[in-house]
Parts: C-alpha cells; sequence; structure tokens
C-alpha cells in the first residue's frame, strides 16, 4: 500500500491540488448561490488534470512512435469544456445568463491542465486571479451595473 502511494506521489500531488484549486473557486460561486460550485469547479479541475497526465503518460510510452502528438489531448479538453460551459448559458427574456459560470468552468479546466503538468506556481496564481475577479471585481461592478440599470429605467 506505502509503495503505491510512493509510486504515485506526483499524480496524486497533481490532482490533489487540482481539486483543491477548483474547490476554492467553487466557493465564491456557492456564495454567490450559482449552479456550479464546489463539487462542479473541483471535478472539472481534476478531470483536466487527469487527461493532461494521460497525455504525458501516453507520451512517454509511445516515444518512439513518430508522428505521435500527446498534445492533442489537451485541446480537446478545451473543446470538451466549451461544451459543458455551453450548457450553463441561458437566455432569460432578453438577459444572458450563465457567462460567468461558464467562462468559470473554462479557467477551471485550465487550472487543472496547469496542475495535471504540474505548474503548481501557474495554477495557483490563475487561482488567485479569479478569485480576484470573482470576489474584488463584483464589488465595483454592482454599483456600475445599479447606475445603469437606473438610466435604463429612465429613459
Amino acid at each position: 500500500m506505502i509503495q503505491f502511494f510512493t509510486q504515485n506521489s506526483v499524480i496524486i500531488l497533481r490532482l490533489s491540488v487540482a481539486v483543491v484549486l477548483g474547490m476554492l473557486i467553487g466557493v465564491e460561486r456557492v456564495l454567490a448561490h450559482k449552479e456550479a460550485g464546489m463539487k462542479t469547479h473541483a471535478l472539472v479541475s481534476m478531470g483536466a488534470a487527469v487527461f493532461i497526465i494521460i497525455s504525458e503518460l501516453i507520451a512517454f510510452k509511445y516515444k518512439n512512435i513518430g508522428g505521435f502528438d500527446p498534445t492533442r489531448m489537451a485541446s480537446q479538453v478545451v473543446v470538451g469544456i466549451g461544451f459543458l460551459g455551453a450548457g450553463s448559458i441561458i437566455l432569460q427574456g432578453n438577459r444572458l445568463m450563465g457567462l460567468t459560470t461558464a467562462s468559470g468552468l473554462w479557467i477551471t479546466a485550465g487550472i487543472g491542465m496547469a496542475a495535471g503538468f504540474g505548474f503548481y506556481g501557474l495554477a495557483v496564481i490563475a487561482t488567485l486571479l479569479v478569485l480576484c475577479v470573482l470576489l474584488v471585481v463584483n464589488k465595483f461592478e454592482n454599483p456600475i451595473r445599479r447606475i445603469s440599470d437606473n438610466n435604463d429605467s429612465s429613459k
């Protein structure tokens, strides 16, 4: 059992970092009362990391095969997350909803990919910036939105 953890310590670390960072973004989404919360963001981040790790393992296993491009898997993660994000966007009346959730899932996948490749600094910095956008920018956006809504209603 100890041998399993020793042999897979890098994978365990990469996946754990992806899950924790995804969950941090999910916490903000839960506090904002959004559907895609901690579990969704953690799973998107970890899923992206899993595909990157698979890509690396395949590249190592088949390194002698010419024309093999393991980076294709990473590009397909982006496509898959785009599909997932599109499902979270809703047009309600004349208002488009779910764009922040969709973009949050998209960047969370990128953070998971960074963790999957072992780029922990990039993953942590990106997570902090995402949280800054979601928490700090929201403080400025709400008053601006109220001013805009007041101007629209006075016309």
